[in-house]
């Protein structure tokens, strides 16, 4: 197998940095500022409230980005590498139905939830994941497929696997928008104090991070293969006949 290109080991580099740095700021503002969650009164569901944005940014937003780079930098078979890339898909699925399913613990109905365009297009963001990756499942598992099926069906998987990434990352920072308006109106949270640079350092990281994994995702994988002496003296023209006099 060839190898992977030199110049994808930085971005890789900085791409696990701003995931793990993501991953810090949402232990952050989850646990240390856990009183920030939840609708007052106190209720006993916060744990919920503070479980969303972990199932949704780390379950979500980082397994599927980790699954993207899978084929960047897994060696072995490529067999091996749909099969890891599937599973951290499945799991990133799996985490986006428990951090919706979060939000259906309080006791205003079920459309009492979907109140803003951010639960509205978080509810988008689960339905294109599962679509994907069902889609995904059956083109390049189900072995009836022929392989001009999968290669008709590749380009948009890869289309629709950016975009669903893509729109859960904005899906998030709507949330962030939501959530740090709400605190800095109705419970006085500072506009500089540090619940604020926590939320705005969280969204803006998650920036980063998604232009390294777009990034990454659109770059060549491997070197160029070099020509062969017999094609490098094969004529450009090969099908060409001599001119006649």
């Amino acid at each position: 197998m060839a190898a992977a290109l030199p110049s994808l080991t930085p971005l890789l580099i900085f791409a696990r940095i701003f995931g793990l740095l993501v991953a810090v700021l949402v232990f952050v503002w989850a646990f240390v500022f856990s009183s920030s969650f939840g609708h007052p009164p106190p209720r006993d569901d916060r744990l919920f409230d503070v479980l969303h944005p972990l199932f949704m940014v780390i379950g979500l937003i980082l397994l599927s980005g980790e699954a993207i780079l899978v084929h960047s930098w897994l060696p072995g078979s490529r067999n091996l590498r749909k099969s890891v890339h599937l599973s951290l898909q499945g799991l990133a699925l799996a985490s986006g139905i428990s951090g919706i399913w979060t939000k259906f613990h309080w006791d205003r109905g079920f459309l009492a939830n979907f109140h803003s365009l951010h639960s509205w297009m978080g509810l988008v963001v689960i339905t294109l994941f599962g679509a994907q990756w069902m889609m995904g499942f059956l083109s390049f598992w189900h072995w009836r497929e022929v392989r001009a099926t999968r290669e008709r069906v590749l380009p948009w998987h890869v289309f629709l696997g950016l975009y669903s990434y893509a729109l859960a990352v904005v899906t998030a920072e709507t949330g962030l928008l939501e959530k740090l308006t709400l605190l800095q109106t109705k419970r006085n949270v500072p506009r500089k104090g540090p619940e604020a640079m926590v939320v705005n350092s969280l969204g803006l990281s998650l920036v980063l991070l998604t232009g390294m994994v777009m990034l990454i995702a659109i770059s060549p994988k491997y070197p160029p293969s070099l020509p062969t002496i017999k094609q490098q003296q094969q004529p450009f023209f090969s099908n060409s006949k001599p001119l006649s006099s």
